[in-house]
C-alpha cells in the first residue's frame, strides 16, 4: 500500500483510472437505491470495480485487501426531522490501485446521491478516525481479502495457524470499543504498552505488557474467549505477563532474543494551520490564512485546514464554501491529498495515510467547529 499513499497523491480524477472506473459504474448504481432513508450503518464492499453489500454478521471486520465504503445516516438530535451523514471508504494496506480509486469514486457518487450533505472521510487501515471507530463495539482489522477468500477467526483452526493480534480500546465517553489489529507475527509487532494475542490453532496465548492498561487485558480476554467459544471450547488458553515467570516462552515464538520495541512517544501537537485552496491559475496553490478561524471562512472559496501534528487524532479537513467553483468541490479531497504528499516530500513527519474529512458549508462535523472556534 505504500505505492498509494507513500508515494504517490493517488491522483484518480481525470485520470486513465477514473477513466477504468467509470467504464465499469455504469451510468446508475443500484447499490444506492433506498439508501440512508433511516439511521443505521451500512456497508459495501468493492468487488472487481462493483459495490457490493458486506453481510451484517461481518459488521466491523475489515480485511487488508481490500476497499469498503461505510455510511452512517443518524440524526443529530432525537427531535431533528431530518437526516444526516457521514460517509467513509476505507482502503486496506493491501488494497488495490483499482479498488482504492473506485470506493474514492464511488463514495462521491452517493454522496452526490445523497445531494451533497453527507461528511466525507478518507480512511486508511491503522489511522482510521475516531468517529469511524467509535461505530463498531467490536472493530477487527485482518489480513485477506476478496482476492484471497475468507478465513474468520472464528473457523475451525488448521493445525499450522500462527495468527499474532495487537489489543486495544477506543474510548468514547462511557463507551469503550473492542480494537483488534492481526499484525505479522514477527518480533517487530511486539511493542511495549500493548496487549497481545498468539492464535496458533489448538492454543491461543495472551501476553500482556507491563505497561498495558487494564482494559486492554480484559478486552483481550474478551476477544479470546469469542474465538474458544465459536470452535466449541476446543482451545487451551494460556495467558504471559511480561516480567512473569514463564513469559519468556511467548516471546521465544518469534525468535531467540526477542524483546519488546520501545513505544511510541508523543510529541506536543503543532499550530493549527488554515489554507485556501485555488486552482484558477491551472495550478493548486495552498495560500496560507490567518487566524485559523471559521470566521475567516468565506462562502466563494475552498479551504485546508491542517491538523496533521496533533499526536491523538491527526486529519486534514476541507471546507467547501457554498459558492466555491466546480472544480475545488469535485477535487479538494485529491487536493488533500496532495498537500499530505508534498508535506512530507519538503521533510516533514506527517503520515500521508491519516483522515481527510471533506465538508459542506453549514454541515461542519463538531471536531471541526470546536478546533475553529465556531
Amino acid at each position: 500500500m505504500a505505492a498509494l499513499f507513500e508515494d504517490s497523491n493517488i491522483a484518480l480524477l481525470g485520470s486513465d483510472l477514473e477513466k477504468r472506473v467509470r467504464e465499469h459504474a455504469g451510468d446508475k448504481e443500484t447499490a444506492w437505491e433506498g439508501v440512508g432513508t433511516e439511521p443505521g450503518i451500512q456497508i459495501w464492499r468493492i468487488e472487481k470495480f462493483q459495490v457490493v453489500p458486506w453481510p451484517k454478521e461481518k459488521t466491523g471486520s475489515f480485511y487488508d485487501g481490500d476497499s469498503y465504503i461505510v455510511l452512517n445516516t443518524y440524526k443529530k438530535t432525537p427531535e431533528s426531522e431530518s437526516l444526516s451523514y457521514d460517509l467513509h471508504f476505507w482502503l486496506g494496506n493491501n488494497t488495490t490501485q483499482d479498488e482504492a480509486g473506485t470506493a474514492a469514486y464511488k463514495t462521491v457518487e452517493l454522496d452526490d446521491h445523497l445531494h451533497g450533505r453527507a461528511i466525507q472521510y478518507r480512511e486508511v487501515q491503522g489511522d482510521e478516525s475516531e468517529r469511524f471507530l467509535s461505530y463498531f463495539p467490536r472493530f477487527l482489522s485482518l489480513r485477506g481479502g476478496v482476492a484471497s477468500g475468507f478465513h474468520h477467526v472464528t473457523d475451525p483452526p488448521p493445525l499450522d495457524l500462527n495468527n499474532l493480534y495487537r489489543i486495544s480500546f477506543h474510548q468514547v465517553g462511557v463507551r469503550s470499543n473492542l480494537i483488534v489489529r492481526q499484525v505479522p507475527a514477527e518480533a517487530v509487532s511486539l511493542v511495549a504498552g500493548d496487549v497481545y494475542v498468539l492464535d496458533k490453532g489448538t492454543k491461543i496465548w495472551q501476553y500482556n505488557t507491563k505497561s498495558s492498561l487494564g482494559k486492554e487485558k480484559f478486552k483481550a480476554a474478551e476477544f479470546v474467549h469469542s474465538i474458544v467459544e465459536a470452535r466449541g471450547s476446543q482451545c487451551d488458553v494460556t495467558v504471559y505477563d511480561e516480567g512473569v515467570s514463564g513469559a519468556g516462552i511467548f516471546l521465544a515464538e518469534f525468535g531467540e532474543g526477542t524483546v519488546l520495541q520501545p513505544e511510541n512517544t508523543e510529541t506536543a501537537p503543532g499550530p493549527l494551520t488554515l489554507y485556501r485552496l485555488s486552482d484558477a491559475t491551472g495550478q493548486v496553490l495552498f495560500d496560507l490564512v490567518e487566524p485559523a478561524a471559521y470566521s475567516t471562512l468565506s462562502s466563494k472559496d475552498a479551504f485546508l485546514l491542517d491538523h496533521s501534528d496533533d499526536p491523538k487524532h491527526p486529519a486534514v479537513y476541507v471546507w467547501i464554501g457554498k459558492n466555491a467553483s466546480l472544480n475545488e468541490r469535485r477535487l479538494a479531497p485529491q487536493y488533500a491529498q496532495r498537500y499530505l504528499h508534498d508535506k512530507k516530500a519538503r521533510g516533514g513527519s506527517v503520515r500521508t495515510s491519516i483522515p481527510i474529512l471533506k465538508m459542506q458549508e453549514g454541515d461542519e462535523p463538531d471536531v471541526f467547529l470546536r478546533l475553529m472556534n465556531a
